[in-house]
Formats: C-alpha cells, sequence, structure tokens
C-alpha cells in the first residue's frame, strides 16, 4: 500500500488515499468517530462510520486518544468544515500504537512543558518553529557555499578562552584543568584563512553564562565566518548577505509554519527589502539621548535596555559598529581613525530581539595583541599557536558570529528562546 503525506493527499484533492499519522484531536457519538490525523506536512479530518465497520472494530476506533498512532484509508472529498478544508471517510483503519492519557494541554504551565520537552515537540507549534528552524540552517549553508567559502571546524575541546573567562565551561578532561569547552570557534578558525582563505562553520558554542532571561542559553549553534583580505565594511556585507538570504527562504518557503505561529511576515520584509541601517555607537547614544530620553555616558557598553530601544527606531536589522575598545574582546582591531574605538560591529534585530551578530576587523599586529592579553590578566604564552598566526605572513581578515537561535527567535515571532531549539539549556534546566 502506499501512503502519501497528508500534504500530498489534500493535493490530491479527490478518490482513494491512504495516510498515517498521529491522532491529533478526537471525538465522536454511538454512531459516528472523528479523528483528526496529524503528520508533518499537515493536519486532516478523518470520519469513522459505525455503519462501515464491525461493532468490535469501531470499538477499537472509540478507544483512540490523542496521540495514538494510525493508518487510515479512505476517501479523500473537500470540506469546509473540516480544520484543513478536507475530510477522509475511513474505508480501512489501523490503530499502530495505542496512546493512554497524553500528559500535554493547552493550559500548561512553561516549567511542566519544558519538563516534557520530549512530547512538546510533537505541537503543532513547535513542529512549526522546527521547520522553520531547518530552512534557517539550510539557507545559511547555502549563503556560503554559494559564495566561495569552504565549511571548516574547529575543536570542541579547547585550551585558551576568546570571550571572557568568567563565562567558560571547565571540562573534566583526563588530568587536565585547564580544558574548556568551546565559546567560540575563532582563535581555531584564523589559522585556516591563511589556508582557505573563505570559511564558515555550523556548530555549538557553550557559554556558562548564569543569565536567566528569555534570550540566552548555555548551549546554542554558532554560524562563524573568516576571511583573508578583508575589510571592516566586507564583514558587515557578508553578514547583512547572510541575514537577507535567510529571510527569502523563509519567505518563500515557510509561509503556512509563519501563519500556524500567527507571525506577521510583514515584520520580516524591511529587513529583506531595505538596507540595513548603519550606525556607529556614538551615532546611538546620540539617538538614544535625543529620541528615547536616555543618557549612556560614552564608553560604556550598550545593555539589553539600550539595544531594545535603539531597535524600537528602526523596522530593519541594525548594525551598530565602533564601540570603545575597553567593552570589545582583545583580537578586535583599533580603529585607524579613533584609536579610542574597534573596528568592531552589532548587528541588532528589529522588535527587541537583541544582537543577532558580533563581528570585527582583527587585530594583527603581534604586539597590540599581546598588549591586550596582558590587559585581561592572560598570559600571552598560552596563545602562542594564535600568535604564530600573525608572525608568518599575516594579512588583514575578520569575521563574526551568528546566534543561530536568536535569529530565529526573531523570524519567528518567540516569547522565548527556549523554543528556537528543540533540547534547551539554561543554568537551570540541563534535562530531559
Amino acid at each position: 500500500m502506499k501512503y502519501l503525506s497528508i500534504k500530498e493527499a489534500m493535493n490530491k484533492g479527490t478518490g482513494k488515499v491512504s495516510i498515517r499519522g498521529w491522532v491529533y484531536r478526537e471525538r465522536g457519538s454511538n454512531k459516528l468517530k472523528f479523528v483528526v490525523l496529524r503528520d508533518s506536512t499537515g493536519i486532516i479530518q478523518c470520519v469513522i462510520k459505525k455503519e462501515k465497520f464491525s461493532d468490535e472494530k469501531f470499538k477499537e476506533a472509540d478507544k483512540v486518544q490523542i496521540e495514538a498512532s494510525m493508518e487510515i484509508s479512505g476517501t479523500i472529498k473537500e470540506d469546509k468544515r473540516a480544520p484543513s478544508g478536507y475530510e477522509i471517510e475511513a474505508d480501512e483503519f489501523t490503530i499502530v500504537g495505542m496512546s493512554d492519557n497524553f500528559p500535554l494541554a493547552a493550559d500548561q504551565n512553561r516549567e511542566f512543558l519544558d519538563d516534557n520537552r520530549h512530547l512538546t515537540l510533537r505541537t503543532r507549534r513547535m513542529t512549526a518553529i522546527l521547520k522553520i528552524r531547518s530552512t534557517v540552517f539550510g539557507a545559511l549553508h547555502e549563503y556560503f557555499r554559494q559564495n566561495g567559502f569552504y565549511e571548516y571546524q574547529s575543536p570542541i575541546f579547547q585550551s585558551v578562552q576568546c570571550e571572557g573567562g568568567s563565562t567558560l565551561f571547565k571540562a573534566e578532561y583526563f588530568d587536565r584543568k585547564d580544558v574548556f569547552l568551546a565559546q567560540t570557534w575563532q582563535l581555531y578558525a584564523e589559522p585556516a584563512i591563511f589556508s582557505l582563505e573563505k570559511i564558515y562553520t555550523m556548530a555549538p558554542s557553550f557559554r556558562a553564562e548564569k543569565s536567566r532571561t528569555s534570550r540566552h542559553l548555555t548551549e546554542y549553534w554558532h554560524c562563524e565566518m573568516e576571511i583573508a583580505w578583508s575589510t571592516f565594511k566586507d564583514i558587515q556585507d557578508v553578514g547583512e548577505g547572510a541575514i537577507k538570504h535567510v529571510l527569502k527562504k523563509v519567505l518563500e518557503q515557510n509561509q503556512e509554519e509563519l501563519n500556524i505561529l500567527e507571525r506577521d511576515p510583514k515584520k520580516l520584509e524591511p529587513s529583506l527589502k531595505k538596507p540595513f541601517a548603519r550606525i556607529t555607537y556614538t551615532e546611538a547614544l546620540k539617538l538614544l539621548k535625543e529620541k528615547c530620553k536616555m543618557e549612556v555616558e560614552w564608553g560604556k557598553d550598550l545593555r539589553t535596555i539600550e539595544e531594545d530601544k535603539l531597535s524600537s527606531l528602526f523596522d530593519t536589522i541594525i548594525i551598530c559598529r565602533n564601540y570603545p575598545k575597553e567593552v570589545k574582546a582583545f583580537y578586535m582591531m583599533e580603529d585607524p581613525e579613533d584609536p579610542r574605538t574597534v573596528q568592531g560591529c552589532d548587528f541588532i534585530a528589529p522588535e527587541g530581539y537583541g544582537e543577532l551578530i558580533g563581528g570585527s576587523q582583527r587585530e594583527h599586529d603581534i604586539e597590540k595583541l599581546k598588549k591586550r592579553l596582558v590587559e585581561m590578566g592572560e598570559n600571552p604564552e598560552s596563545y602562542t599557536f594564535y600568535l604564530d598566526t600573525r608572525k608568518y605572513g599575516s594579512v588583514p581578515h575578520g569575521g563574526y558570529g551568528l546566534g543561530v537561535e536568536r535569529l530565529i527567535s526573531w523570524i519567528c515571532g518567540l516569547d522565548n528562546i527556549k523554543d528556537a531549539i528543540p533540547f534547551p539549556r539554561t543554568p537551570m534546566r540541563y534535562k530531559p
């Protein structure tokens, strides 16, 4: 027997079909049993009429509960009263796997749903998010490969820190005490640009931040890239190009999922159709003062509240650049026109979704790098392999890291980043 997906069956429109899936909804009487079946492609109402089956067989149907798995064969037809506009009148059905009191219901709290994440993945909402997530990952791979980048991987076990020692996860690595889970691939990626020139990765990163906000995870997926012979503008252009490519693909492929999530595509279209807003840190402070009545002392990093206020002033993603040197990482290059600042940038999402990308032109002066490491309390000798890249034919280069779940959260209009990943990890959650 050839089984069609629910979407394929509805595309057929009329005639005999066989489908299989899980019970999404069920109700009935002593004469009829209505089963709304779901699979990965959609939902469809099936009606099981007692007159077509033996008493014993109909009793089987009557026992079916939510999330039981079934195979159903029958005649499909249009029915505007049905949830998806089509209905199948069953001629045959098989209960493949029974379900007994499926624990999820509409009114359950966040904690309960997260405790049962292995079951929450079955909901139409999570299915829609996971489909968009798949589109996002595929689009990022496609963008970089179409633009001459090679995919490259770095180790997850690392011996140096890049983004701040306070956010490192120490790992038990035999008898070693100085091994950490990767915060970023960057220090191990930069050596490869002298070979491959243009590289990217899609890999998990780990941050031991004790933040309990709706936009932080301790384990997340990082899309990172590095380019040899780059300018600071190149870094910004590639970041904008990658995000626009993702938006284009999602709007082409996932209208149905956006509709399930009640996400208005018009909120995404400006960042696809218009250039991203590009402003300096200093201009950002001026805008916050004039438009939002917020005074921020020059030299302080932008907090979440300032980023959110800034995002409210634009309908596109903002690229904020030239931050003060003191608030950015040791590897960012000083701006030759203003040595107080670095050639670093953050991409800030609209609607208060925060930073999507952090990127920079990398410092290629070995003495400046050593000085910054000492200022940070680090021993430059621990970074010998990294500093060697500046000793043998160093060139201008740069890159960025994109938090993929942040991008998915904004695209889907999620209240909490935990729904942008199948099994979220936070300071308070490490299972299931």
